[in-house]
């Protein structure tokens, strides 16, 4: 995609002739100059050789075909073999592009056979230099569905690294022909996403619901690429006329639905020559094989000949709201797309936030644009003092006349179907929240494309591929009704975490967040370094009142405890566990998927302020002991080691690809999240400051305390028919708001509540209750005080330090760290001992409050009487 593609438009209806303009992609999709190209594609062949020496139909029969498949609708025709010149030519003149298969022996052990590894390799070089060049081609397909035998046995890699090795063949003579694979489920494993144009499947399933599930992860694994779904079909032998056009008919509606950029059906026609032998008793066909429509043909031109992506039945009013502060640099692209916006009833709506440059200007420029097309979207304009994100989002909405409000940010390009493909969620799906990804525009200079390849952009947090945990502020929409039912952003919120707040709260409520693939925006990155740094600053800042609001969601480094996977988290790949393919039985399965593990805490811990802060401390101790600078300087060198491996990682505009750019991804890989733990824990701090402390006045309950077991217990009585979840909501609802972080059991333990404060201690409640007839309760409540994990590995750093200076004669390294380890361990012993006096105030003062009575004196004696 080039620059002067960031005002994209809408598909061009009727499709236009073919000229010299070639396709081109566009994040998920293709594009002919500025304006959208959806593939309507059939699929034809393979066929036996006739007349003319090669594997295509005679003249006649063939100028029939093409003929039958412009009055279909169709702009795109997939071959099985290399067509001749002459063929495209023909092609041309009907207005067909042609996605050409090169075939290839990819049912046998090639990589065991250097000659015919030569031959294939040949025959795809010649494949481009005879067809690379010619206005009516589409793209190569460099193979198609290797077996899942063939791929087991060699192992996903190596035919990996063969396919872009075809690849580059292609790209050697010809630059600028697309370049993808036909893939299936039976390899969906098989990932060559990173070097394709376009991601490219076979898919077979006769099950709407299950075939539209199965779309929806093929958009998540083809990323930031156009996906194509370069088979799909039915047999009308099997299952009907009539039940084949019906089948076809919602399968080119749902694949389109879903965002694919282009579809073939499979096939043509019934005239079906494969294996040496004609082929008669399969008839996928369109027509039938003296070229006579189908009942399934006139099914598919009802889809290929209405506009895309689809209409629906009902098309709710969307408001789209704009906040903008400063944003002269983008402002004008951002309201120059949406006014294009392909959807039939919406309006935008400028906040201006106090910008103190050219925003107002531009926007009032634009809005006089928008009101001389009477048929076009309504724009309005609100400016205001500055008041933070949170306030302007809310302005906006309140502002609304919408059903739903979308939210894009003032440096965002939305794609032109951007509102149908969120709409689709909605009213599909039953969503109240719907987002979807946004993706880095190309730069023009080095500096910025350097700082859009680095880690810590917004990104979505997804849970499977349809519901997500977390959608970025700069693509999300949420019914009006929702938003009023949570009471809006929270103000507090003035630059970033807003999204992530509301979020969360929606899901407390039970409510899902629904995810669209293809309602992708472009998303213009900060384009100095001075201006990441700064961003990741403003997460940091994020991070900690949202840790205030909710401590639960955050581990005790203060980073956010997603249960779902970060899309395009590079420092985390570094680390992580490789995933694990399911085969299936003798590599049998149908589906045969990666599954990636969750990240782990050693994903991202060389990447963490405090990592580094151990490090920096180990190597200044080092000046009393040169000698263990090695050593020392160990975790200083993995974090740097890191950081280069994730930059080596990063997606780059190829034409910013060199040492510079990767060596500057490398640094701000390492000061991004530095930056962003400062300012977490500068917040953190400043909030804690302002935090009530927890102090029981009346008489305490005496505690059993076991202390070899690091254990105490307490006893609770209530005539009130009190159940020990009354007691622990009790607890948190005392706890959260003084910043204690509580992490609820799933399921899975033998306590209730583990409760952390600080970084050195924690404890696990657990409660039974015991029933004594009618409304009489005993909740037994025991508290486990137990170190965290930060305190066993720091604990077990110091004796390792001790350990290793003793065994190496290092005497320095073994006071230093003997010293370290007492301090440590006296502040650790400290810490414990003040959280359990915490939690016994704590659940004294949470009982009062529910009318229950610590279990001494009249409560014993009441106890006593009911037993």
């Amino acid at each position: 995609m080039t620059q002067a593609m960031l005002r994209p438009l809408p598909e061009r209806a009727p499709a236009p002739a073919l000229d010299d303009a070639p396709p081109t992609i566009g994040g998920k999709f293709f594009f002919v100059g500025d304006h959208k190209l959806y593939l309507r594609g059939v699929s034809y062949g393979p066929f036996a050789v006739t007349g003319h020496g090669f594997p295509f139909p005679d003249e006649q029969t063939l100028e029939t075909d093409f003929r039958l498949m412009t009055e279909l609708g169709a702009n795109t025709v997939r071959t099985f073999t290399v067509p001749p010149c002459w063929l495209l030519d023909r092609a041309a003149e009907h207005g067909l592009r042609v996605l050409i298969t090169i075939p290839w022996a990819e049912h046998v052990c090639f990589l065991d056979d250097r000659e015919l590894v030569a031959e294939i390799r040949g025959t795809v070089r010649a494949a481009a230099e005879t067809c690379g060049n010619h206005p009516a081609l589409l793209g190569f397909l460099v193979g198609n569905e290797v077996p899942p035998d063939i791929v087991r046995w060699y192992g996903p890699d190596r035919i990996r690294d063969f396919l872009r090795v075809l690849r580059d063949e292609v790209k050697e003579r010809a630059p600028a022909a697309l370049v993808s694979y036909a893939n299936f489920p039976s390899t969906e494993y098989l990932d060559v996403t990173d070097f394709v144009d376009f991601v490219s499947f076979n898919v077979y399933l006769h099950r709407e619901v299950d075939f539209r599930r199965y779309l929806s992860r093929l958009q998540n694994i083809a990323e930031d690429k156009p996906l194509v779904l370069t088979e799909f079909g039915i047999d009308s032998l099997r299952g009907g006329a009539d039940g084949q056009a019906e089948l076809l008919s919602w399968m080119v509606r749902a694949g389109f639905e879903s965002g694919a950029a282009g579809t073939f059906v499979f096939s043509w026609t019934d005239d079906w020559h494969t294996g040496g032998a004609q082929i008669a008793d399969w008839a996928f066909g369109l027509v039938d094989a003296q070229r006579r429509p189908k009942a399934a043909y006139a099914a598919v031109q009802a889809q290929y000949a209405a506009p895309l992506p689809p209409r629906l039945e009902r098309t709710p009013r969307v408001s789209v709201v704009v906040c903008a502060y400063n944003a002269e640099r983008t402002m004008d692209a951002c309201l120059e797309s949406l006014r294009t916006l392909n959807y039939p009833d919406y309006e935008v709506i400028v906040v201006n936030d106090g910008s103190k440059d050219r925003t107002l200007e531009i926007s009032e420029r634009h809005k006089a644009v928008y009101d001389a097309d009477p048929a076009g979207p309504r724009m309005l304009i609100i400016s205001q003092e500055n008041k933070g994100l949170s306030i302007a989002r809310n302005v906006g909405a309140q502002a609304a006349s919408g059903e739903i409000v979308a939210y894009t940010d003032s440096d965002c390009v939305p794609d032109p179907d951007w509102l149908a493909f969120l709409v689709y969620k909605f009213v599909r799906s039953g969503f109240v929240a719907v987002g979807g990804p946004n993706f880095p525009p190309p730069e023009p200079h080095l500096v910025p494309a350097a700082v859009a390849a680095s880690p810590g952009g917004p990104t979505h947090v997804l849970l499977n591929d349809e519901v997500a945990e977390h959608i970025p502020g700069c693509n999300m929409a949420f019914t009006r009704k929702a938003l009023e039912e949570i009471g809006g952003f929270e103000p507090v919120f003035a630059a970033a975490g807003d999204d992530v707040d509301l979020c969360w709260r929606l899901q407390n409520r039970g409510y899902p967040i629904g995810f669209s693939p293809a309602a992708t925006v472009w998303h213009y990155r900060r384009n100095t370094v001075k201006a990441y740094l700064k961003q990741q600053m403003g997460y940091g800042k994020a991070e900690a009142l949202l840790y205030f609001k909710h401590p639960y969601r955050f581990n005790l480094l203060g980073q956010s405890r997603w249960l779902g996977r970060i899309y395009g988290e590079l420092t985390a790949a570094v680390l992580s566990r490789r995933p694990i393919i399911y085969f299936g039985a003798f590599g049998r399965g149908l589906f045969q998927s990666l599954y990636e593990p969750p990240s782990s805490l050693l994903s991202y811990l060389p990447f963490t302020l405090e990592w580094n802060a151990i490090g920096l401390l180990l190597v200044l101790a080092t000046l009393v002991s040169p000698r263990a600078l090695p050593i020392a300087a160990l975790p200083l060198v993995v974090s740097l080691v890191w950081s280069i491996a994730t930059a080596l990682r990063a997606r780059v505009d190829p034409r910013f690809g060199g040492l510079r750019s990767r060596a500057l991804i490398a640094v701000l890989t390492y000061l991004g999240p530095l930056a962003r733990g400062l300012q977490r824990y500068l917040w953190r701090l400043r909030g804690h400051g302002d935090v009530e402390p927890v102090e029981f006045e009346g008489r305490q309950q005496p505690a059993r305390i076991d202390w070899l077991a690091r254990t105490f217990t307490l006893g609770y009585w209530s005539e009130q028919g009190h159940e020990k979840e009354a007691l622990l909501a009790g607890v948190m609802d005392f706890l959260i708001p003084r910043k204690y972080l509580i992490a609820v059991d799933p399921g899975w333990n033998r306590w209730d509540l583990e409760i952390y404060r600080g970084i050195w201690s924690k404890v696990r409640l657990a409660v039974a209750a015991e029933n004594h007839g009618g409304s009489k309760r005993l909740l037994n409540v025991r508290c486990e005080v137990r170190l965290t994990r930060v305190s066993e590995l720091a604990l077990a750093g110091y004796l390792a330090a001790v350990g290793f200076g003793l065994l190496f004669h290092v005497p320095e390294i073994t006071g230093v760290g003997a010293a370290l380890g007492i301090v440590n361990l006296g502040v650790v012993v400290a810490e414990n001992l003040r959280l359990g006096r915490i939690l016994n105030d704590t659940l004294d003062i949470v009982a009062g409050r529910i009318a229950l009575r610590p279990l001494s004196g009249e409560a014993a004696s009441a106890k006593a009487q009911a037993a």
